[in-house]
């Protein structure tokens, strides 16, 4: 799938500060340098070309990411996200027509013809943060009607359904 790679490219960053089991979990940043980056896109075969990312495309890809997380909890639109990476129509190989980028590395290009693909699809609307204040993974939403909230259940959402009944019996008691 390929909002696989979209969704692990919103999970570059790592804002989980919960604890579990007792450990806290340390969130991160892993598109840190340009050595970061051409090994996160060689692990997902991203093409880079005989030019290794320079600390301008960590820049870019941070600044997409940080702009797609924003469209992802309404603060804008993904088309407000891709705003800065024009977008064209091109004949495709089977005589139709597809969305092709032009906004600089083969990479870049490629995540944001994905994500357009995505809105122009319907597909985006599937792509979340999770609810937990303390989680905000980025996930697929998988459930039958769209409106999963939680990374995992067994981990975010029974959290939450856990302190509320707690919160529930205290303010009973």
């Amino acid at each position: 799938m390929a909002l696989q790679v979209i969704e692990d490219f919103l999970n570059t960053v790592d804002e989980r500060t919960f604890k579990r089991h007792g450990e806290s979990h340390v969130p991160g940043e892993r598109l840190t340098s340009p050595q970061a980056l051409a090994d996160w896109l060689t692990a997902r075969g991203l093409p880079f070309g005989d030019t290794p990312p320079r600390a301008s495309d960590v820049a870019a890809a941070v600044a997409l990411r940080t702009a797609l997380r924003k469209a992802l909890v309404a603060d804008t639109s993904a088309a407000a996200a891709l705003q800065d990476h024009p977008l064209r129509l091109a004949p495709d190989h089977s005589g139709g027509m597809r969305l092709v980028a032009t906004s600089g590395p083969a990479w870049l290009n490629t995540i944001v013809e994905t994500v357009a693909g995505s809105v122009a699809r319907g597909e985006w609307a599937r792509i979340k943060l999770c609810a937990a204040p303390d989680c905000r993974w980025a996930f697929y939403d998988v459930s039958r009607n769209g409106r999963g909230r939680w990374c995992a259940m067994e981990v975010c959402g029974n959290r939450h359904k856990t302190r509320t009944y707690r919160s529930r019996r205290a303010r009973d008691a």
